[in-house]
């Protein structure tokens, strides 16, 4: 096949890793795949471009960088991704956000490319006619979801073809995010003795991330638990409010490590972990931290919000806990107590990761709905 994966955002931020493995995964299997997004503003570092290009995907055509759609100012935008679809000939684009779905559903028209799009969340679709019309048959020609969940739901509220919905899950670098020791080095620079248990934080500092509620969970498990270590990685503009306030607050001292964002050294620093605190979802619906601390055989202490309760299995590869201090403290004093069977867990994530999340396994679920959506498309 010939594929388009195409994103209208420049930032390496929610869905962008995906469609990264996407190009990656389906030319390993003998597609042609091209990939179309925006270039960064001068001087930012870390941005799609920069990423893909470590991977060996660049931007096939380039797209302006935009916010939103504005049919007259974006008309020459469809018609130079029109030109670039008959050109290469493609059969499917794959779009990400609403706008990059909207320049490929226009462009599109004229061409025998199928538009598929992604709902990259792990809450089912809203039901708002915006919605049904972006995602159902009339939007686009065919949608995939991270579960079966989330794909019955879909079936159910956008009508059309049963087909038309595939699912693909979260997917992770399983090569890359593989389990490794720390540096002795790290864990010494980081404050981190041999017989603490560290429990880890990745995520942007913001305050819908339940940053607190974790922190209070660690003050309660300190008093039968004294090792425990909290390791946050991550920052934001309001780390002060989120993070350095309920520190003080509640005493907690030594017991909070403040990574800060890593970037060389971010595998050793997850190696660090012998377990993952994970409460709330970003813009990545798939929770693409806990699929690769996952991938490292390091368990995941999660809440059962989104997608979290059907990628961690309760007892098996995590422990999903109530949003509550109690019921987090007596998961922390559990990894404390018993830490053998945590290790055990971290393998079965691994095992997890390997049969159901990985770029090969995504890559074999694309093609298989591609054909299926060019199938049952019908005439233009």
């Amino acid at each position: 096949m010939r594929i388009l994966q195409l994103t209208s955002d420049w930032k390496w931020t929610g869905p962008a890793e995906p469609l990264v493995h996407a190009v990656v995964g389906l030319r390993a299997r003998g597609h042609v795949v091209d990939a179309a997004f925006p270039e960064p503003p001068a001087g930012h570092a870390g941005a799609l471009l920069e990423r893909a290009g470590e991977r060996g995907v660049e931007p096939a055509h380039v797209l302006v960088r935009q916010q939103g759609f504005v049919p007259l100012r974006d008309g020459a935008e469809v018609r130079r991704l029109r030109a670039f679809l008959r050109a290469r000939d493609h059969e499917i684009v794959h779009a990400q956000h609403a706008r990059g779905h909207l320049l490929a559903r226009l462009a599109a028209r004229g061409t025998r490319a199928r538009v598929v799009s992604s709902w990259s969340h792990g809450d089912p679709l809203p039901s708002g006619f915006w919605n049904r019309w972006l995602y159902g048959p009339r939007g686009c020609d065919g949608l995939t979801v991270l579960s079966e969940r989330l794909a019955e739901s879909a079936r159910a509220r956008l009508g059309g073809p049963r087909e038309r919905v595939g699912v693909v899950p979260g997917v992770v670098d399983a090569s890359r995010f593989a389990p490794r020791a720390a540096p002795e080095s790290l864990r010494r620079e980081l404050g981190l003795g041999p017989d603490q248990r560290v429990i880890g934080v990745v995520a942007r500092l913001q305050p819908h991330r339940q940053v607190e509620l974790i922190l209070n969970a660690l003050a309660r498990a300190l008093g039968q638990a004294p090792g425990l270590r909290l390791l946050v990685v991550g920052r934001g503009t309001r780390a002060r409010e989120v993070l350095e306030e309920p520190v003080a607050k509640l005493g907690l001292g030594s017991a909070v490590v403040r990574a800060g964002y890593r970037s060389d050294d971010y595998l050793d620093t997850l190696a660090l972990m012998d377990a993952l605190v994970f409460l709330v979802p970003g813009s990545d619906g798939s929770c693409r931290a806990v699929l690769e601390t996952m991938s490292m055989e390091i368990p995941t202490i999660a809440s059962r919000r989104g997608i979290l309760a059907e990628t961690v299995s309760n007892g098996e590869t995590g422990a999903l806990c109530d949003e509550t201090p109690e019921s987090l403290a007596a998961a922390y004093c559990d990894l404390w107590r018993d830490p053998a069977r945590w290790q055990a867990r971290g393998k079965a994530a691994r095992r997890r990761i390997l049969e159901h999340h990985t770029i090969a396994l995504q890559a074999e679920r694309l093609e298989r709905h591609y054909r299926l959506v060019i199938e049952t498309g019908g005439e233009r």
